[in-house]
């Protein structure tokens, strides 16, 4: 069964705790998600680190529950 915006929502927030989180269902199919997340938990992290933070949060479901993810991370800008 696919998983809903808000559970990929809910699951990375709470693994990044103070997290933005905004995702956009890509293909209206309910497999198909973009996720974009800006943490400060991310600073002086590489890109790479990020994304695995991010698929840490989700708790395995990344290739089963959720097929695809087209993810974009960032720290918060400082102005």
């Amino acid at each position: 069964m696919p998983m809903s915006p808000v559970e990929i929502e809910d699951l990375i927030k709470q693994g990044i705790p103070g997290a933005q989180v905004s995702i956009e269902d890509l293909r209206g199919d309910g497999d198909h998600y973009a996720a974009y997340v800006v943490s400060l938990a991310f600073k002086g992290k590489t890109r790479v680190q990020q994304h695995q933070m991010v698929y840490e949060a989700l708790q395995g479901r990344m290739g089963g529950e959720l097929h695809a993810l087209a993810l974009q991370t960032s720290v918060p800008s400082e102005t």
